[in-house]
Order: structure tokens, then C-alpha cells, then sequence
């Protein structure tokens, strides 16, 4: 989240040169488009959360399941109402 600087799930080039700057690692941008390329499987030019988690955990791992299972019930949710709740009834009430 630090440096998904436009908040749409995914790390670009120069974030990813930022990041690595930061740890101690600068990279050329060569190297940093290898990296990208091998963590998304030359599919893109971004690093998406998924592919994040992918490299962090492993594709095997079961916490890595677990995450996604996670994040796709979060997704899944309706939104809650906004508002005040509805007036209720005192023989609404179990």
C-alpha cells in the first residue's frame, strides 16, 4: 500500500524502483523490468496484489489459500446501508 501510490492494487516501474531504493537495493531499470516481468509471468508492466502475494508467500502455500479466500469474501460483502438503522419495535425483538 505504500507505494500503490494511485490505489489500484498494483505496483508500476518506478514504484518498485522506489521501493528497492529503499531497502538498500537500487536496481537499473533493466533489471527492475526483468524482475516485473518474471514475478507477473511477462504478462505486464505491473506488480499486481496478487502476483505480490504470489512471490511473498509461494503458489503452494496454504496461507497463500487462505489470503485469497480471504480477500474474496471481503469482496463478496454487500456494502452496509449508510444512515441510522430502521426504527424497531419492542415486539420485533426475540
Amino acid at each position: 500500500m505504500e507505494f500503490d501510490l494511485n490505489n489500484q492494487g498494483e505496483i508500476d516501474l518506478m514504484s518498485v524502483k522506489r521501493m528497492m531504493e529503499k531497502l538498500g537495493a537500487p536496481k537499473t531499470h533493466l533489471e527492475l523490468k526483468k524482475m516485473i516481468s518474471e514475478v507477473t509471468g511477462g504478462t505486464g508492466d505491473t506488480i499486481s496484489y496478487q502476483d505480490f502475494v504470489n512471490l511473498m508467500l509461494g503458489k503452494r502455500s496454504a496461507v497463500l489459500k487462505l489470503v485469497m479466500m480471504f480477500e474474496g469474501k471481503a469482496s463478496e460483502s454487500t456494502p452496509k446501508p449508510s444512515g441510522p438503522p430502521p426504527e424497531r419495535a419492542i415486539s420485533s425483538l426475540p
